[in-house]
This record gives C-alpha cells, sequence and structure tokens, in this order.
C-alpha cells in the first residue's frame, strides 16, 4: 500500500457515496487507475464495505449499553454457542473477546430501558454466564469509524 492508497482510504472513510471521478480528483489521479485501486483495495480485504451510517436516535435506538461478560467456561464449545448466540442478536453492534478482568465486552443498542430488559433476558439464557455487568452511555463526547491512516 502506497501514499495514494492510503489517501483514497482517507477520502472514502470520509463519504464513500463520491464518485470515482471525484475521489480521484481529491487524490491527484484519474478516474480508471482510482478505480483499479479501489478495486485491488477490495479485493484485498483492506475495504471490507461501504454503509450508510445512521443516527440511532433518529431511529428509536437511543441507550447505547456496554455489556461486559465473564464466563467461568472457557472451553472453545462454550464460546462457538455464545458468539453464534450473540452474534445473531441484532442489538448487538459490537462483540470483542478481551484480556484483563471481563471476558467478553458488546456495545449494544436499544430503545429504552424496557428494551435493554428484554435483551438482557436473552443474553442470559443463551449459554451459562458468571457476570453480566452493563454500563449505560450517558452521552457520546466523541465517535467516528475513519480509522487514523498512517
Amino acid at each position: 500500500m502506497d501514499a495514494i492508497d492510503r489517501k483514497i482510504l482517507a477520502v472514502i472513510q470520509t463519504d464513500a457515496s463520491l464518485s470515482v471521478a471525484e475521489i480521484g480528483s481529491r487524490v491527484g489521479l484519474s478516474s480508471t487507475p482510482c478505480w483499479k485501486r479501489i478495486q485491488r483495495m477490495e479485493t484485498e480485504g483492506v475495504i471490507t464495505k461501504r454503509v450508510a451510517l445512521i443516527d440511532p436516535s433518529k431511529i428509536g435506538l437511543g441507550i447505547t449499553v456496554f455489556v461486559s461478560v465473564e464466563t467461568g467456561d472457557h472451553s472453545q464449545e462454550w464460546l462457538d454457542r455464545f458468539a453464534e448466540s450473540a452474534s445473531a442478536m441484532p442489538e448487538v453492534m459490537e462483540f470483542y473477546r478481551m484480556a484483563g478482568d471481563v471476558d467478553y465486552m458488546l456495545r449494544v443498542v436499544v430503545p429504552d430501558i424496557a428494551g435493554y430488559d428484554t435483551f438482557y433476558k436473552k443474553l442470559i439464557s443463551t449459554v451459562p454466564l458468571k457476570n453480566v455487568t452493563s454500563r449505560f452511555a450517558m452521552e457520546k463526547i466523541k465517535s467516528t469509524t475513519a480509522l487514523p491512516i498512517p
């Protein structure tokens, strides 16, 4: 990956709806070489998706909850079952296996406390869990999907 590829990535992270001609203009390329670079980065898995970002509060998902999960079972079979169950829940936006004092961390969006209660009951019914801790976000101070391109 060279400097032009990195410029392309910086541009499309800001606005993926730009035309190839506009992206090329911003990075100093004509349309065809720019398109070929974008296609190559998609093929190589550098660019994984192009999506529209939606304001969750505008569609009734005003509560973000960070859910930390501890388990007493660290077997592959348990993880496979838990990962499949949690990943299938549409409220789960992000799901990480952690190092440190918790085993897994989920970022969940729900409409309200009752919605979280419903989600919580589904979550704890999937597999045996040792501890589940929920932290409710009071205010979003910074949120970005753009990675810092080195």
